[in-house]
């Protein structure tokens, strides 16, 4: 039997297969590491970090909703120094590859936690959080002005020499304007797309089910627009591209390379099926066998558009 490589490069980053663990949904991956071994992930990216720890906002807020689960959890976090001493150390140990998600309310922020994360030995990548919903300052304030993606991306890129992966809102019209705002700003890659805003409300009470009122909508109902936005970013940026947004199935995982990502990642998915990893990148190793590919990149933007 043919070896197949499931390697992929983002940017200067090299990962073993395009399967990571998405923010948010994975912890800091350690608490996943007693069952299983979070070393044979793409990557893992940690939950959202600013400079200090943040409480996030008080519950409700997680509600499953059909096809798809919103939450508000307001980018609950311990702050970068303490990542950088209690959770990096073992991250580093078992090998991880990690990618650290960097949050800020003004960029200053953005730059000084991208600087104490470049300083750190362990660090692969950064992923700007810059479309975040469920914050009101900073993130998405960024993430919706395509002047203020260019200034965040270029200011970081001036802060750091780590690979830069800017994650973009989906709650814009033109998402690809905003790969190109990316592109231009410096950043090595895009992820995209964050969870899109969103509400449900309890008809007894006509109360909003989340304490903050709305929040941000993930899952398989989000997913063929998530297809085609990274579609859309693949036809306008020279970039590579994470691709997200309702994965759980090797199905799933094909169709956003096949659009043009180089790698994706996994979220709410990962909540039903902790164990969902290996199913997927065997399920790649089974495709890549029926289509003759000997390597996973050769499936990344390969739509046919033809009659």
């Amino acid at each position: 039997m043919t070896t197949r490589d499931l390697s992929v490069r983002i940017g200067s980053l090299s990962l073993k297969n395009p399967v990571i663990a998405a923010s948010g949904c994975f912890g800091y991956g350690l608490e996943y590491a007693k069952s299983l071994d979070i070393a044979r992930l793409g990557a893992v990216v940690s939950k959202g970090l600013f400079m200090k720890p943040r409480e996030g906002h008080p519950p409700p807020r997680i509600v499953e909703t059909p096809s798809g689960m919103l939450n508000a959890i307001g980018l609950q976090g311990i702050g970068v120094h303490r990542f950088v001493a209690e959770k990096l150390p073992e991250l580093r140990r078992l090998g991880v590859t990690t990618i650290v998600n960097v949050c800020g309310t003004t960029i200053d922020e953005y730059c000084e936690v991208s600087r104490v994360l470049s300083d750190a030995d362990g660090v692969a990548a950064l992923e700007l959080n810059i479309s975040c919903p469920n914050i009101k300052e900073g993130g998405i304030q960024f993430g919706c002005s395509l002047t203020g993606t260019y200034d965040v991306v270029s200011a970081v890129r001036k802060a750091t020499s780590l690979p830069i992966i800017p994650k973009l809102t989906p709650n814009v019209t033109d998402v690809a304007s905003f790969a190109r705002a990316s592109e231009e700003g410096g950043a090595d890659a895009i992820s995209l797309v964050n969870t899109f805003l969103a509400m449900a409300i309890d008809v007894e009470t006509r109360r909003p089910k989340l304490s903050n009122g709305m929040g941000g909508l993930s899952g398989p109902a989000i997913r063929p627009i998530a297809v085609r936005m990274v579609y859309e970013c693949h036809q306008a940026v020279k970039l590579p591209i994470i691709g997200m947004g309702g994965i759980g199935s090797v199905e799933d995982v094909l169709e956003f390379m096949i659009a043009g990502a180089a790698a994706v990642q996994i979220g709410t998915a990962a909540f039903v099926d902790p164990f969902i990893w290996d199913k997927l990148t065997a399920g790649l190793s089974s495709y890549m066998e029926r289509h003759n590919l000997a390597r996973v990149t050769d499936i990344t933007g390969s739509l046919r558009t033809d009659a």
